[in-house]
């Protein structure tokens, strides 16, 4: 029989007791359904920041360490465009594409998940430790590693598994054929999950990996709005899973059957309640999950179904508001 080692439980309980620190296991909640149904997932994840955020529609954003200048202007910019569109955007805190992309969503005000190959202490590569501290005040900073965990070379495919198991699809911005990132890439497509890939010149290295997906199957984008119009139908299976999770955990009074009426909104009182609780000026998810009291799954999965029908839209800092009629 194993026993925990006194010392690392002892730093487990120590950074628990930290303000904004959470460990989300498999029994809570908060614990992302999307990330539950992929095969070998986490059992429980510590969490820097906004735990509430798992629940949230995500996509991931991948690609090369050592991206080339159109690289990075291509990952800000889709990046940047679907967050503002209400996604969050989900990556590794790695140097090159996963930093431009934390940083297009933060720089527009939104949340954005960072996942560690690391223990939640032990920020890498060093020198993103302000990036890291950037993303807890406004989104959260994720891991399966208990802290004091250094970091090895199998924690970040384990890591990779993670991202890809959150997001309803996976984006490849750049990437050369021996990049980590087609290992996201592979994960997302073991776990059902849409990839999209954006094409490059037949002579940069740094497409290579982009259009050997393309050509296995990838959805070859061109602009944001590609991924969206795919992850529309995708969207419609999320809350099928969220609902059978629901099931699972005996919350079958939370709206999914009612989000996907949408826009029948006075067929459901938890639905009405919801709409009801919302304005024409932006309110942070907090404070509608509180005045509803309606949990945050439930939540996000009904503001996911009134965004993709244009009843509501985004805003930063993870804020909702209805759409004002006639705005596109």
């Amino acid at each position: 029989m194993r026993h925990p080692d006194d010392l690392l439980l002892e730093a487990d309980l120590a950074w628990l007791s930290g303000a904004g620190n959470h460990l989300v296991t498999l029994e809570d909640e908060r614990f992302p359904a999307l990330l539950k149904s992929i095969p070998g997932h986490p059992i429980g994840l510590f969490v820097r920041g906004n735990p509430d955020l798992l629940w949230q529609p995500q996509l991931a954003v991948v690609g090369s360490r050592n991206p080339t200048a159109g690289g990075i202007d291509n990952a800000r910019a889709f990046a940047q465009f679907l967050a503002r569109s209400g996604l969050v955007i989900t990556s590794g805190l790695a140097e090159g594409i996963d930093s431009a992309a934390h940083c297009a969503a933060l720089d527009a005000g939104l949340p954005t998940i960072a996942v560690m190959g690391t223990g939640i202490d032990r920020i890498y590569p060093a020198k993103n430790r302000r990036l890291a501290e950037r993303i807890t005040e406004l989104g959260a900073v994720i891991t399966e590693f208990p802290p004091v965990t250094a970091a090895k070379p199998g924690h970040f495919p384990a890591r990779n598994r993670i991202i890809s198991g959150l997001s309803l699809g996976t984006l490849v911005v750049e990437a050369g054929l021996n990049s980590g990132s087609l290992i996201t890439a592979r994960l997302a497509s073991e776990q059902g999950r849409e990839i999209f890939a954006i094409p490059g010149s037949i002579h940069n290295p740094m497409s290579k990996g982009c259009h050997r997906l393309i050509r296995d199957g990838a959805k070859l984008v061109q602009t944001a709005t590609d991924i969206l119009e795919e992850l529309q139908p995708m969207a419609a299976n999320l809350a099928a899973e969220l609902r059978e999770q629901l099931e699972r955990t005996g919350e079958n009074d939370m709206t999914i059957e009612a989000a996907e009426k949408a826009p029948n909104i006075g067929e459901d009182p938890d639905y009405e309640n919801l709409w009801s609780c919302l304005g024409y000026d932006p309110k942070p998810v907090d404070q509608i999950i509180e005045q509803t009291g309606l949990t945050a799954s439930a939540v996000s999965s009904m503001l996911l179904m009134l965004e993709l029908r244009g009843m509501v839209e985004a805003h930063r800092e993870g804020s909702y508001s209805r759409k004002q009629r006639g705005k596109k």
